[in-house]
């Protein structure tokens, strides 16, 4: 082909890519810059093959840098975004949603506090909330030395992806929940609240309470925080319906949702710490200080990221 032929074939493309370099970055679809790319690329490899050393070589070779470099600005900025996202953005809803992780915190309480007086006062009840199956398990467990051993059963690989899958659904289920007028929400904080206060008063009347404490609380800070959290999403997109204030119902909605979808992304990595603790390190036997070290260094970087941070970062604004 006459290269006066090719340059007519592709010229309007070039003078559009051409064009478009010196437009704002947010302008520029992404995926068009990865195309664009790689149509150069197949341009300049014409050029270099039937037309070395002509201008229009020299000419494409600048073009697909720039564009390169284009790419590659993206790609930091992407980057950019996901650090950002992590260190700004999920902060600043949670100080935003600090009210509503107040409620369902103490939702979540007053459930523990259920469950726990309930247990005390009701023999019966903590086989109604945890089953018989579990509940003859520990106690088996107990007169043999064992109390907790159901933590040391199982593949600590399948454990750990079962656990956290499980803990990342139940999350969800919060979230979602939350579309039933924040009912439904209530509801899951209120039922898991109730069986941790059984569970509890269950090991106490085993005088087993502080053995409890030290083995499940090693895993436990984090998980049972992340539901509270969980629980405040979910209270999130319920008051999106309940109270749209100024906006439309769907409009306030749809705000909500997305405030709360990030609430419940922002716990992934908390359950995957918080899996793998319960997996690997909660069925180990550790000395009291160690399981106390976790305990605490835990529940400082959910007090820290979730609730001090926030409001560092607000006041910093």
């Amino acid at each position: 082909m006459r290269e006066v032929t090719f340059v007519k074939q592709h010229e309007a493309r070039w003078k559009l890519i051409e064009e478009q370099s010196t437009e704002p970055r947010d302008r520029v679809d992404p995926d068009e810059l990865v195309e664009q790319f790689i149509e150069l690329t197949d341009d300049l490899s014409y050029a270099r093959t039937f037309y070395p050393g002509s201008n229009l070589t020299r000419y494409l070779n600048d073009l697909t840098a720039t564009r390169y470099r284009g790419l590659m600005r993206n790609r930091r900025e992407e980057l950019s975004r996901f650090v950002t996202f992590w260190t700004h953005e999920l902060p600043t809803l949670f100080y935003q949603s600090h009210r509503l992780l107040l409620v369902s915190s103490l939702i979540f309480l007053a459930a523990c506090i259920t469950g726990w007086v309930s247990a005390r006062h009701d023999p019966t009840f903590v086989r109604l909330i945890l089953g018989d199956g579990y509940v003859n398990m520990t106690l088996e467990n107990i007169k043999k030395g064992n109390p907790l051993g159901v933590y040391g059963s199982g593949d600590s690989s399948e454990m750990f992806l079962h656990i956290t899958l499980n803990n990342i659904r139940v999350s969800f289920m919060a979230f979602v929940a939350g579309i039933m007028a924040s009912v439904g929400t209530i509801l899951l904080l209120f039922s898991n609240g109730v069986m941790l206060g059984a569970f509890q008063e269950f090991f106490h009347e085993q005088d087993l309470l502080l053995t409890s404490v030290l083995k499940i609380w090693i895993h436990g800070t984090l998980e049972i925080s992340a539901i509270m959290i969980a629980g405040c999403a979910g209270l999130t997109i319920g008051n999106s319906i309940l109270f749209p204030g100024t906006f439309g119902r769907l409009e306030s909605f749809k705000r909500g949702a997305k405030q709360g979808m990030k609430i419940v992304i922002g716990l992934v990595p908390v359950f995957v710490v918080a899996g793998f603790l319960e997996s690997f390190v909660t069925r180990q036997t550790l000395p009291p200080a160690v399981s106390m070290l976790i305990i605490g260094v835990s529940a400082a970087f959910i007090g820290w990221y979730f609730v001090f941070y926030p409001i560092q970062l607000n006041k910093a604004k």
